[in-house]
């Protein structure tokens, strides 16, 4: 694993907007010198680093969903903050297995060792525009001689096809606080590659979506009954909204798409059951629920923070905090160990899923400790 420079191809912005990317300015503090999107900087990696990548996240992924049947067995709601009136629904999401799509795991990597586990981003993973399309078009362009780690988009395609999903058209939802357009653009894409693989589907936006009290379903503005629904707005603010029990207890006659089980899976609470469960794992960092216990190093995460938001590193040569209103949930205390340095820049490593596979890699660089929105987009390939 190296990184490498090169020059940015002319008219680039022109044409990652074309490409879908169209939110890199406006997704990204416009006080900042450098860009979202950054091509004059790729990663270099090897085929045996990506193989072996490739099996530690699909070990990880096992692991997870492993952590998931204990956590529902032992019935550790509470260590997640799941309000205890939907810890029945996600219980009985889980043991009936519904189907989901994709997660992005953020990874620690240094190209000597094995990946740390950072967090898994399983409900409402963003950044896979620019890891599926925006990056292979790049290649293309760029190095077309060489590969890239990225099936995303036609894994994609053959998971919908293998979706057990209800009859009718499949509904798309974006938000309208979404002011940037990263999540309209994200859920375009997904429903683009529905559509390539034989769905019908819908746009709408998440407040358009209303509840028919009469037939108890929930109905999109021309009144067609939402029967599945992608959507990028995480089950904590869905369980939180007015119509957050409806949408809970409907769950057998509407395909949610992340289904709601992966409430276990986007909390950083699984951090802590992964250590317990796997200790001394070489892909885990130790985590903790109750305090940093013996660690020197750690950083606490809010269990469902944000962009990086609402974090403190403690270590001895010094602490930082970045702002954020999470934290209201409670924390875990995971052990710090900061990213590895490139250039002054520190990347972590996205590797997606796509079902129970790994699918394609996404790479994000920052000059800090702590990933944020300030972070860089940067692309990939393999040497061939």
């Amino acid at each position: 694993m190296r990184r490498q420079t090169s020059a940015p191809r002319p008219g680039w912005e022109k044409t990652i907007e074309s490409q879908g990317l169209a939110y890199h300015r406006s997704a990204h503090p416009a006080d900042l010198p450098r860009p979202y999107w950054d091509e004059a900087v790729h990663y270099v990696f090897t085929m045996d680093e990506v193989l072996a990548l490739e099996s530690q996240v699909e070990e990880l992924h096992a692991m997870c969903l492993a952590a998931v049947a204990h956590v529902v067995a032992q019935g550790r709601y509470r260590d997640f903050a799941i309000p205890e009136w939907a810890a029945p629904a996600v219980e009985e999401s889980w043991r009936r297995r519904d189907p989901h799509l994709y997660g992005r795991f953020d990874l620690r990597y240094d190209g000597e060792g094995p990946a740390k586990l950072l967090e898994y981003n399983a409900d409402t993973p963003t950044s896979l525009v620019e890891s599926s399309s925006v990056q292979w078009f790049w290649l293309q362009d760029v190095h077309p001689g060489d590969d890239q780690w990225n099936s995303l988009h036609e894994r994609l395609v053959d998971r919908w096809r293998e979706l057990p999903l209800q009859s009718g058209p499949a509904h798309f939802a974006w938000t309208a606080m979404d002011e940037s357009g990263e999540e309209a653009m994200t859920v375009g894409y997904l429903q683009e590659t529905a559509a390539q693989a034989g769905l019908a589907t819908v746009s709408v936006a998440m407040e358009d979506i209303g509840w028919d009290q009469r037939n108890l379903r929930f109905v999109d503005m021309e009144q067609r009954v939402v029967r599945t629904l992608c959507k990028l707005y995480p089950w904590e603010w869905v369980v939180a909204d007015p119509f957050g029990r409806q949408a809970v207890a409907g769950q057998v006659s509407m395909t949610w798409i992340e289904p709601l089980w992966k409430m276990l899976l986007s909390n950083k609470a699984l951090l802590a059951v992964l250590w317990e469960l796997y200790p001394g794992h070489p892909n885990l960092l130790p985590a903790y629920l109750d305090g940093p216990r013996d660690l020197s190093s750690f950083i606490e995460k809010p269990l469902l923070g944000r962009e990086g938001a609402g974090m403190r590193v403690v270590a001895p040569e010094g602490s930082q905090r970045t702002p954020g209103d999470y934290g209201a949930e409670g924390y875990v205390y995971q052990e710090f160990r900061a990213l590895p340095g490139f250039d002054g820049w520190r990347p972590v490593l996205g590797a997606w899923m796509v079902g129970d596979e790994a699918a394609g890699l996404g790479i994000r660089e920052t000059s800090g400790l702590i990933t944020d929105d300030s972070s860089s987009f940067v692309p990939h390939r393999i040497h061939s």
